[in-house]
């Protein structure tokens, strides 16, 4: 199962890449958006 496990990393690195990159980028967005109607 653990051989299982580091195939299956080892063949969708990229893709993690960008889904991370992805949810970083929409916690960025929440964020700013939660703090825009303190600038108003």
């Amino acid at each position: 199962m653990l051989t299982q496990i580091k195939t299956a990393f080892s063949r969708s690195q990229a893709t993690i890449l960008q889904d991370a990159a992805g949810v970083m980028s929409l916690v960025v967005m929440l964020v700013v958006a939660l703090h825009l109607p303190v600038g108003f």
